[in-house]
């Protein structure tokens, strides 16, 4: 059967204290509604409609690559009216539409398509999603008949006495059929203190039509949202703690999980060792066997097999295997790094290829360069890419020794087996098997201190 989502995502979540919609909050390295999104996909949902208000060109932004359609609800009069703001969306599908808060980035997969197949099986018009809680207080409440069969749901504030004992609660999510939906669309009003439209009203509006509703239960943990920073937090240490888990089930060695950040789409591959302290974002791939030492960030990079990282930033780069890096190593978009390299303290690499088995050990600034393989550099290298107006490119051929103290005057070119002595300033091609010497020659004036009158 045809499904397709909606994702309420309007509103600007006022106890945030956020100039940003809320939805765009970040949980593990991504936005809330980018979570609830992709988990659309994984539950094989592909048809998306975001429901935008405050802020729709931000969200739009941030969602721009999901291929997703958007709705607009320009005034926020409640749940139910986001609905009626897509109903040109749902119209002419036949089917079932699920609704989801974009706030809520924590159910998975398995339990999306449960509700699903609950809802399709059970020939149900509306389903809800709720839970079990110990201290429902705050909630509404799911009343069923004695047969279990769904009456309405009850806001805390309206529940008797009786229905105060019910402990199931509705989760604001909800699955329907598309047709039922429409129709029960025109009959929603706003006769309430807040003059809002509330989607909850739809079960009641359903069942009056002789529809049947369901309820399926699933794990509180699962449905819950963010309203504050505090809310943020909770559900980011969830998320944390659930992938984190996923991983050293795959045999990855975490040694501290409560102080180890990894990103949802982030794949680690097993006997990698991982020490407190490392942040791991974005489409981050890690190789088999590597070792992630206390303090790095690791954003859209691939590290292949056995690689050492210490203290370190890699940025939309790849590392080759058996390759070093750092500590305090800050390797920039754009960087390729080959095999066996060694890339050490205080070294900036900078949309730049390094060869296989080149040694750039310390204090040195490559940027915009091709490196060749098996070079070294000394300690204190530039390479000179910017005249201040434009960028341009270094060329230094394989088993090139550039010594220490050197700056390489971008255009330039340096040759296969070439050396430079250290201290020069390199402005012109070093020719293959060369000596390249660029600086002044020292000159001594014997007893200068002492005619300056500068002896202390």
């Amino acid at each position: 059967m045809y499904k397709c989502a909606l994702v309420l995502a309007a509103g600007k979540g006022k106890r945030m204290k956020s100039d940003l919609p809320k939805v765009i909050h970040k949980v593990c390295g991504k936005e809330m509604v980018n979570h609830v999104i992709d988990l659309m996909r994984k539950s094989d949902i592909k048809d998306v409609d975001v429901i935008i208000g405050k802020g729709a060109e931000i969200v739009k932004e941030v969602t721009v690559s999901k291929n997703v359609d958007y709705s607009l609800q320009p005034e926020q009069w409640g749940t139910g009216h986001a609905i009626i703001c897509a109903r040109d969306y749902l119209e002419n599908r036949d089917g079932t539409v699920i609704i989801f808060n974009g706030d809520a980035p924590l159910m998975v997969e398995d339990t999306i398509r449960r509700c699903i197949k609950f809802h399709e099986e059970g020939n149900y018009k509306a389903t809800l999603i709720t839970s079990i809680l110990n201290d429902p207080t705050g909630y509404g409440r799911i009343v069923r008949d004695v047969n279990g069969v769904v009456k309405k749901i009850v806001e805390h504030k309206d529940c008797t006495k009786e229905e105060l004992k019910i402990t199931e609660v509705n989760s604001g999510i909800y699955c329907f059929d598309i047709k039922s939906l429409l129709d029960g669309l025109d009959k929603l009003d706003n006769n309430n203190a807040q003059k809002e439209y509330y989607l909850t009203d739809m079960i009641q509006i359903l069942k009056d039509s002789g529809k049947d509703v369901g309820a399926v239960v699933v794990d509180f943990e699962e449905t819950l949202g963010v309203n504050s920073r505090e809310q943020l937090s909770e559900v980011e240490k969830i998320m944390r703690s659930r992938i984190n888990k996923r991983h050293m089930e795959n045999g990855v060695t975490i040694i501290d999980p409560n102080c180890t950040y990894i990103g949802d789409d982030v794949q680690i591959e097993r006997d990698t060792i991982i020490y407190p302290g490392n942040v791991l974002e974005g489409n981050t791939i890690i190789k088999e066997g590597c070792t992630l030492y206390p303090n790095s960030r690791i954003l859209d990079s691939t590290i292949n097999e056995r690689v050492i990282i210490q203290s370190s930033v890699i940025l939309e780069s790849s590392i080759g295997s058996n390759t070093t890096v750092g500590p305090f190593a800050y390797i920039r978009p754009e960087s390729s790094i080959g095999n066996n390299v060694r890339v050490g303290d205080f070294v900036e690499i900078k949309k730049s290829t390094i060869g296989d088995n080149t040694k750039v050990s310390h204090l040195t600034y490559i940027g915009d360069a091709e490196v060749g393989e098996s070079c070294n550099f000394g300690c204190g290298t530039v390479v000179v890419n910017y005249d201040g107006k434009a960028k341009y490119k270094t060329v230094i051929g394989n088993n090139s020794f550039i010594g220490c103290n050197t700056n390489l005057v971008s255009p330039v070119e340096v040759e296969d087996n070439t050396y430079i002595a250290a201290g020069s300033t390199i402005t012109e091609t070093v020719k293959k098997n060369s000596l390249a010497i660029a600086r002044a020659r020292q000159v001594n004036k014997e007893e200068w201190v002492t005619k300056q009158g500068l002896n202390k």
